[in-house]
């Protein structure tokens, strides 16, 4: 479960201040989140059979990509400041290229003021489904058009999307797309193999 980091000024740490704040953390290995209350959270690393799995999904979204060549890929450690101020940072989000390319150069090289079209959550052994489907809701509240929310442990994911924020959970399986990632097709058995 994440750790919520209490900072006495954190009511007065800008958007420019935490992006200084996470920068100066990184080398040590320290992510951080910040909620739309301004709450900063401790994103702690993920395990080693996790970090693979969330790496092969990147990877299968990333191939797609270099053929449709319509947007742009980005792995978990990428921020991104959504509409309700929140500053989050999914394991792999994607965004149309002629969405990314209205947001100003210099923005992007910090935490770039947009919401992705598509996220992609994988639920860590320290996390719980609850905690995970209220991100899923709040990436769909704030713009999101597509969010997978995927569990290798349960062999279980549920599909998020503005006309179904409470989705059923189902058994992996294939999984597409739709119209936001046309084309897309994962087997989700074959992609979170068992290395455990």
């Amino acid at each position: 479960m994440p750790q919520v980091l209490n900072i006495p000024t954190m009511d007065t740490m800008n958007d420019d201040e935490f992006f200084a704040f996470c920068e100066a953390n990184r080398p040590n290995g320290m992510n951080f989140e910040r909620d739309k209350y301004g709450h900063i959270i401790f994103m702690s690393p993920t395990g080693s059979i996790g970090g693979h799995n969330d790496g092969e999904i990147f990877v299968e979204i990333k191939l797609w990509n270099r053929k449709k060549n319509n947007g742009i890929v980005f792995p978990s450690s990428t921020g991104f400041t959504l509409p309700d101020s929140s500053i989050r940072s999914p394991d792999v989000a994607w965004i149309r290229r002629e969405r990314w390319e209205q947001v100003p150069r210099e923005l992007r090289k910090k935490f770039a003021p947009i919401c992705p079209d598509f996220i992609v959550e994988v639920i860590s052994e320290s996390d719980t489904w609850h905690e995970h489907e209220n991100k899923m809701r709040e990436w769909i509240a704030n713009g999101c058009r597509l969010g997978w929310l995927i569990d290798s442990n349960e062999q279980a994911y549920m599909i998020f999307t503005p006309q179904n924020t409470n989705p059923d959970k189902q058994a992996f399986g294939i999984i597409n797309g739709g119209d936001v990632l046309e084309g897309l097709t994962i087997d989700l058995r074959t992609v979170f193999e068992d290395i455990g």
